[in-house]
């Protein structure tokens, strides 16, 4: 019976090993997830701007093809207005004229405008291009090193895993079921260690012929307020003590 507890605890000492790397493996890939993340939104923010700029551009060179029509307008009405015979016709012209140059001043007005938003978006794309080289290679490096890690965890976790297969296979389905129902109700912890008269996985007091009873090492015995197994690992010398 020592041997089969000997090797629960062997056994569980390997589970929670493997839990502990598979935990740390998950906090690694949420890491990573959060690198890329902030990547991906930095790249996004670029993309708007740079979808920004394409608009102002455009914007821009709709003004100037606004700017070009007015300004041709102009110059046929002056010139149409060396071919006019009348006062009436001279009037219209030159309201056509005046309206025109009010056109090209507003749009003037408006390509400054244009400009100077170019001019600020584009020294927030340098920017934002600037700083999503650095976290590229910043992500890289640190994607590239939380995966070793990942890797090497895993290696732990394939040696143990083994480890534990052979440990099984030395125990009964029966026992497995029982350790693996246990591990899974109490939080990874099927096998509590006995101490001074206490379960150390509840810290709850056992009943005086029980815990006495453990001294013998002859059957397997379980908490009665957590249901782990019980092991001794004091000597009865100790415990008289």
């Amino acid at each position: 019976m020592k041997k089969k507890l000997d090797l629960l605890e062997e056994l569980q000492g390997i589970d929670q090993t493997i839990d502990g790397k598979k935990a740390e493996q998950t906090t690694l890939k949420a890491d990573i997830t959060e690198l890329e993340q902030a990547l991906a939104s930095v790249q996004s923010a670029l993309t708007g701007h740079q979808t920004q700029m394409t608009e102002l551009r455009r914007e821009r060179a709709d003004l100037d093809a606004a700017m070009h029509t007015e300004q041709e307008n102009i110059k046929r009405s002056e010139t149409n207005m060396k071919e006019i015979r009348t006062n009436k016709e001279f009037q219209a012209i030159g309201r056509e004229i005046t309206a025109a140059r009010k056109q090209v001043s507003d749009l003037e007005e408006q390509q400054l405008q244009i400009d100077t938003r170019i001019e600020e978006l584009q020294a927030t794309i340098d920017t934002c291009q600037s700083e999503l080289a650095t976290l590229a290679d910043s992500t890289k490096n640190g994607s590239d090193e939380k995966q070793a890690a990942i890797t090497a965890l895993q290696d732990i976790i394939d040696a143990a895993t083994a480890k534990r297969d052979v440990i099984v296979k030395e125990l009964s389905s029966n026992l497995v079921r029982r350790y693996t129902q246990l591990r899974d109700q109490r939080r990874g912890q099927a096998v509590a260690e006995a101490r001074d008269g206490s379960c150390m996985g509840c810290n709850m007091q056992l009943p005086p012929q029980l815990y006495n009873t453990l001294f013998k090492g002859d059957e397997m015995y379980f908490c009665p307020h957590c249901q782990r197994i019980l092991i001794l690992k004091q000597e009865p010398a100790a415990a008289a003590e």
